[in-house]
């Protein structure tokens, strides 16, 4: 087997790798080593020529030249990757799955006091306040650390190698965990095929006695069945509530009907109910949780792209009425998220495209990284293709997507904020809002009207000169290539336009405007009628319509 040491630099990698590896006669690899071997520089001399970007291309290097994990039962390699490698999604992809994972964890204090002392020059924490660098690295990266076994750094060398002899002998968990955080909005777990095992450290972590499932037929059949089992094996007794599919579970007559299930097997205040579903089982799954009992945990397990990068996260749950969608509702946090991104390896094609729209929203409100990602992989994602899956694209997209809607909800948990916050996250929503709302919601999904909303958008920011003419373009190439809001929608745009009176960003009488800019976003509340009606024209009208 492979062992992959994780953790600040300072935390005792090296020291502790070599050890290892010597007492088991394995070979100790330090990635860091093999950069400077492969640019015949030392570390701070490819910082100090190439920049950090360079060397964090070295970096992928190395850990790609790592190959696969060694599948045998004794240890045979050693891996101490610097500090900042598992920051790359991809990085950890490579390094984690089917290796055991190790976190050095020690106290900032205690890593500033031996980078003091340190004959090596580390780059990232030089400066006038190295504890205070440290505590900001440590912070930044306690999410990917976490994802392996945490192991007392500060302990002495014989107590941190019996930890590891410990992690050793333990069975295999055959599955990967790539990130675990733990957040004001619940806690965040993402991986390939590891929902059974986060789901059973989160009832563990609610003390529940019991895991009661709620779900949906389609998403039952496809996870549901499957993680029971787990579930049972683990040790748990498992409970079922089933919704009914699609919008029918959000309907006042089945909360009632599940609450009164609830009540049958007796459910405590304190017992966690389990998701399992696309948004359109979250909503109501969290609306009955929110409700029942004035208030129980729940864990989300979401089984699509588009609820995994989006619904999943924001504590919004709701069930509709005649008169609209999502009327009622309550803000209402899952304790814990759990991201298995092995889950939407049997999604539909369409599914998958639309969720593309969702991400590319992501990306153009100012995450490079995941636009350059979705320009290189997003179309392979789209289509489902084993590669995407198989060289984690989608894990990284998942991750990209999911954080950074994290850190936006986490800056304004129940959309407070009056001039910034979630406001961002409506970017392309407000047409597209419209055009589901004259569509009846019966035939576009949710991410195919954001694509529509989106080009509308980069049309609308451009003619007010607060979209770059290159960014609006860059948004329209990358739905192209992911064939998105192509075709023409029959819906007469006066409609639409008049759909955009009931959008809920009005203020004051006035509909804000959510627009892309060269980095980010502006909200606007002076669009002019004229405008929102040729931009509306334009989508409508197909990719024919052009760019505005």
């Amino acid at each position: 087997m492979d062992l992959v040491l994780v953790g600040l630099p300072g935390s005792g990698k090296t020291a502790v790798g070599r050890r290892l590896a010597s007492r088991h006669g394995a070979a100790f690899i330090d990635l860091d080593d093999e950069i400077e071997r492969a640019a015949a520089a030392s570390v701070p001399e490819i910082f100090a020529g190439e920049g950090e970007a360079g060397f964090r291309r070295r970096e992928r290097a190395a850990v790609a030249a790592l190959g696969p994990p060694d599948a045998g039962g004794a240890l045979q390699r050693v891996i101490s990757p610097g500090g900042g490698a598992v920051v790359d999604p991809r990085n950890r992809w490579a390094l984690f799955r089917g290796r055991r994972v190790a976190w050095l964890d020690a106290r900032p204090e205690v890593i500033a006091q031996r980078l003091r002392r340190s004959p090596v020059a580390r780059p990232l924490v030089q400066g006038p306040d190295p504890l205070g660098r440290v505590r900001s690295l440590a912070a930044a990266r306690e999410r990917f650390y976490a994802a392996g076994t945490r192991i007392n750094g500060v302990a002495d060398l014989a107590g941190v190698l019996g930890q590891l002899e410990i992690l050793l002998a333990s069975p295999a968990s055959g599955c990967t965990t790539l990130l675990h955080a733990v957040t004001p909005i619940g806690e965040v777990r993402l991986g390939e095929g590891m929902a059974v095992d986060a789901l059973d450290q989160a009832l563990r972590g609610l003390h529940a006695r019991r895991a009661v499932l709620v779900s949906e037929p389609g998403a039952w059949g496809a996870a549901g069945e499957t993680t029971a089992t787990g579930l049972r094996a683990a040790g748990w007794a498992v409970e079922t509530v089933m919704l009914p599919a699609g919008e029918d579970a959000k309907r006042l007559a089945v909360i009632e009907d599940a609450a009164r299930a609830l009540a049958r097997l007796r459910l405590e205040r304190a017992e966690p109910l389990v998701a399992i579903g696309g948004g359109a089982l979250g909503d109501p799954a969290g609306f009955l949780a929110a409700t029942y009992a004035r208030g129980v945990p729940w864990i989300q397990v979401p089984t699509t792209l588009v609820a995994q990068v989006d619904s999943a996260i924001g504590g919004k749950t709701g069930v509709d009425l005649p008169e609209g969608k999502n009327l009622l509702g309550a803000f209402h946090h899952p304790a814990a998220i759990v991201l298995d991104v092995a889950l939407l390896r049997s999604l539909p094609e369409r599914q998958l495209r639309a969720a593309m729209g969702e991400i590319v929203k992501m990306a153009a409100l100012g995450d490079e990284a995941l636009f350059a990602t979705v320009e290189a992989h997003g179309a392979a994602i789209a289509r489902g293709d084993v590669s995407a899956f198989e060289y984690g694209a989608v894990a990284e997209v998942v991750e990209r997507a999911a954080w950074a809607k994290v850190e936006v909800v986490i800056a304004d948990e129940r959309e407070l904020a009056a001039k910034a916050g979630r406001i961002s996250l409506n970017l392309g929503h407000t047409v597209a809002h419209a055009i589901e709302a004259v569509d009846g919601y019966a035939t576009l999904m949710h991410g195919e009207a954001v694509a529509y909303g989106l080009r509308a958008a980069a049309r609308v920011g451009t003619a007010l000169g607060v979209t770059p003419a290159d960014r609006a373009a860059r948004i329209e190439r990358v739905l192209d290539r992911l064939s998105l809001a192509m075709d023409p929608l029959p819906f007469p745009p006066e409609a639409v336009i008049a759909a955009t009176g009931t959008d809920k960003k009005h203020a004051a009488g006035r509909l804000r405007w959510v627009l892309p800019t060269a980095d980010g976003y502006v909200t606007r509340d002076d669009v002019p009628e004229a405008l929102v009606r040729e931009a509306v024209a334009r989508v409508l009208a197909g990719r024919g319509g052009g760019v505005a």
